[in-house]
């Protein structure tokens, strides 16, 4: 597209035509939006065990069915990869990843860390409202023990706000994606016999220590919920 300009000199008009280059907004938003969009259509397929740990992703045939070009799709995968659900093969590529034992125990050894640490501070500096968002929060997820789907949401709406609290964000960022990653297995931690409800004694231990303002306590509570998570997982 050009953009003319008129110029007056010595009374008469003289016209320039340059190229016009609209707002760079008006370049990037739709094609960024796309791949984000198919990013997270992929990345629930995968929660939801539509897309298999270890099972090839047809790019040809998703890229029909979303009707988009490979470009976007490959982008997305690219995220995806990223956050460690994806993983790229040489010239045969890409497959949800399949999450080994060792994989698991990482995980969960660095979300214990990460969790235990927020959980320990958040005894300290809640407030008494924010420990009744806590208290109100864990109220739903009693209340959802029969529906594991349900209890799946809940416990993590838990587990983000008690992060939210202790108010660090590049802690907050780094429990997102190891989230992401454990969701790859998280319907194996509940399927042990008695697990919901023993991570429901657990969560009650963790908001006992909370109310009574025990740092160390909710921390212990926090390392032994993970604990008994990856063994159930495992």
């Amino acid at each position: 597209m050009w953009r003319r300009f008129y110029i007056i000199h010595n009374y008469s008009f003289k016209i320039f035509r340059t190229p016009y280059n609209p707002p760079m907004s008006a370049l990037t938003l739709t094609p960024r939006a796309l791949y984000e969009e198919v990013a997270e259509q992929l990345r629930q397929r995968i929660f939801r065990r539509e897309l298999e740990p270890g099972s090839w992703i047809d790019e040809l045939k998703i890229a029909e069915e979303f009707g988009i070009s490979r470009t976007p799709l490959r982008e997305a995968l690219k995220v995806l990869a990223a956050e460690g659900l994806v993983t790229m093969k040489v010239r045969r590529g890409a497959y949800v990843t399949e999450m080994s034992e060792k994989d698991l125990r990482d995980v969960y050894h660095l979300l214990s860390l990460l969790e235990s640490d927020a959980a320990g501070v958040v005894a300290t500096t809640a407030t008494p409202a924010q420990l009744q968002q806590l208290q109100d929060l864990h109220a739903e997820l009693e209340a959802a023990a029969g529906e594991r789907e349900r209890f799946f949401a809940v416990n993590e709406r838990f587990h983000m706000l008690l992060l939210e609290l202790a108010d660090n964000r590049w802690r907050n960022q780094m429990v997102a994606d190891l989230r992401k990653v454990m969701k790859l297995n998280r319907h194996n931690s509940l399927l042990k016999q008695g697990r919901i409800e023993d991570s429901l004694n657990e969560h009650r231990a963790i908001l006992a220590a909370m109310v009574a303002r025990d740092a160390q306590g909710t921390v212990q509570a926090m390392q032994a919920h993970f604990a008994h998570g990856l063994e159930a997982a495992t």
